[in-house]
């Protein structure tokens, strides 16, 4: 019934959709929801210490025999720089008088921890069935180990050069990530988000670019987006926003509010909030100090900045400084079960793929 079985067969999912890993709003529930429709479940690790993320991996093993996905970040990590933390501090500080805080205080730094040898150790004893990364791949050593434990391995490309950089450094799948997508942008051969493309222009130039099976993702919500994909080439899609609003999500109340009222135009990129650039819905310090700021620190430690704020303004039910990241079809998103909302897109893309194909 796919026009293209390729990703089907490689990861034995019922449907060629995979969950987007979607850190800090997110946990086992969503992945156990999204595989139990028939979905690749993704368990977002960047943010998560060793213990944490064989727990949820626990968790999920027990509830459902699906296939998994365990998503790192692969960053090249760099040092504070005070110069900059100071310059941004004093960037924040009227925030910090008005909400009553001391910006003198000490703050724990940011957890976005690039995928190490203690994370690959533990990839090598849980064995997922796939890996996959942001912002390129690990060094070599690292990515060996994890395909000789039988990891399939997937990561983002921005533009073909990163597609066909991926494809020969030994990725096995690579995800298509356009302009649309919400959340940090993968890129890692390029630094200028000005000449990112859209998906619809992305996708069937990576797949002419590439031999290995091609994601779609940005903008992809609805059985629309995934049949337009595969009459793209791609042989499946990654979605995230459509799912923010499924009660397994660990989205807040007051976040849903805002997610449900988003339009085709809520959202921006920014790299106000972590430092690098990310897609999610406006809010007051994106308008007000970036969207995209010089003076932002290196990520992750612009986020360390921003999190005193951001804790207190969550306290009085607002999203100022928080980071709602989403992508461009947020407003397509639906307040569903996931397993549902996973088979009702699935339901709709082949619907839809039949009578084209007629």
């Amino acid at each position: 019934m796919w026009p293209d079985r390729r990703l089907i067969d490689l990861f034995k999912t019922e449907f060629p959709i995979v969950l987007a890993p979607m850190a800090g709003v997110m946990d086992a529930d969503l992945v156990i929801a999204a595989a139990q429709g028939g979905a690749l479940g993704s368990l977002p690790c960047a943010m998560l210490s060793v213990e944490k993320a064989r727990e949820q991996i626990n968790i999920i093993r027990q509830r459902v025999s699906a296939p998994v996905n365990m998503n790192f970040f692969c960053h090249r990590p760099v040092d504070a720089d005070s110069a900059r933390e100071a310059t941004w501090k004093g960037r924040l500080a009227p925030y910090y008088k008005e909400l009553g805080l001391d910006p003198a205080a000490p703050i724990n730094a940011a957890n976005r921890a690039p995928f190490d040898a203690a994370m690959c150790e533990l990839v090598e004893e849980l064995k997922p069935e796939i890996v996959s990364f942001h912002f390129g791949l690990p060094d070599r050593a690292l990515l060996s180990r994890v395909k000789t434990a039988g990891c399939i391995v997937m990561s983002s490309a921005t533009i073909v050069r990163e597609a066909v950089w991926l494809e020969e450094h030994g990725a096995d799948v690579i995800i298509a990530q356009g302009a649309e997508a919400g959340g940090h942008r993968g890129m890692f051969l390029t630094e200028n988000i000005a000449e990112q493309p859209g998906t619809f222009a992305l996708v069937p130039q990576v797949v002419d670019a590439v031999g290995v099976p091609v994601i779609a993702a940005g903008g992809i919500a609805d059985g629309r987006g995934v049949a337009a994909a595969f009459a793209l080439g791609a042989a499946g899609v990654q979605i995230g926003s459509a799912y923010l609003r499924c009660p397994e999500s660990k989205v807040t109340a007051v976040a849903r509010t805002a997610l449900a009222q988003a339009r085709d135009d809520s959202t921006v990129i920014t790299n106000v909030m972590t430092g690098r650039p990310a897609r999610g819905v406006a809010n007051r310090v994106m308008r007000e100090v970036g969207p995209i700021s010089p003076d932002a620190p290196a990520f992750p430690h612009a986020a360390t900045g921003l999190a005193p704020l951001k804790a207190a303004s969550e306290k009085l039910g607002k999203l100022d400084f928080t980071n709602l990241w989403a992508g461009q079809a947020v407003r397509l998103g639906r307040e569903m079960p996931a397993a549902e909302l996973t088979r009702a897109v699935a339901g709709a893309a082949l619907a839809r793929l039949s009578r084209l194909a007629g």
